[in-house]
């Protein structure tokens, strides 16, 4: 994991908590049990070029694949 992932993670869960109104640890909850922070790992090269609005939908997508309820 390099220096600069830990930070973009950070970043994803409280914009994550933001959008939903909920608290980080729950964000962190939600994205962990479904697979969204594995997928920021995976594809930390591509998502953290987009924008934070992009990549907030790329893990809802991908949590809903994997059994997530989130609108």
């Amino acid at each position: 994991m390099s220096k600069y992932e830990i930070p973009f993670l950070t970043a994803c869960i409280q914009a994550f908590a933001r959008r939903f109104n909920i608290t980080r640890q729950a964000a962190f909850r939600y994205l962990h049990e479904h697979k969204g922070l594995a997928f920021l790992l995976e594809y930390y090269d591509v998502e953290h070029l987009q924008s934070m609005e992009e990549t907030i939908d790329d893990l809802l997508i991908v949590c809903k694949k994997n059994g997530g309820a989130f609108a």
